[in-house]
C-alpha cells in the first residue's frame, strides 16, 4: 500500500517494512534537497539576510501618524478635485469623525490640536 500510495513500485524492490522506510526516508531527502535548490533560484526571500535588512530598514507608521495622513489626502482630494469650499470639506471631516468609533475619535481629536 505505501509503496503503491508513494509511486515506489518501480525504483524499489524490497518487501520489509525497515527498507521501505529507508527507502522513504531517502526519497524525501532527495525531494527537499531539490525543493530547497529550486527555492534558492527562484525565490528572493531566501537570498541570505538581505530580505531581513531590507524589512527591518521599513519601520511602521505609528497609527497616528496614518489617521493624520488619511485625514490630509482626504481634505486635498476635496480640494482639488470636487473643488469644495474649506467650510464644506470642515463639515464632511467633522460627519467623518463623528461616523468614527470613540477610540479612533480620541486619537483624531489630539490630531486636530497639533495640525
Amino acid at each position: 500500500m505505501n509503496k503503491s500510495f508513494l509511486k515506489l513500485v518501480k525504483e524499489f524492490q524490497y518487501r520489509s517494512y525497515d527498507s521501505m522506510i529507508a527507502h522513504t526516508l531517502i526519497v524525501f531527502t532527495r525531494y527537499i534537497m531539490l525543493s530547497i535548490e529550486n527555492r534558492n533560484n527562484s525565490d528572493l526571500i531566501t537570498i541570505g539576510g538581505l530580505f531581513y535588512y531590507c524589512c527591518d530598514e521599513m519601520h511602521d507608521i505609528k497609527f497616528c501618524k496614518a489617521l493624520q495622513l488619511i485625514i490630509h489626502t482626504l481634505k486635498n482630494v476635496l480640494t482639488e478635485k470636487i473643488m469644495l469650499s474649506k467650510e464644506l470639506i470642515s463639515s464632511i471631516i467633522y460627519s467623518f469623525i463623528e461616523a468614527l468609533l470613540c477610540y479612533i475619535k480620541e486619537k483624531l481629536s489630539l490630531l486636530s490640536c497639533e495640525s
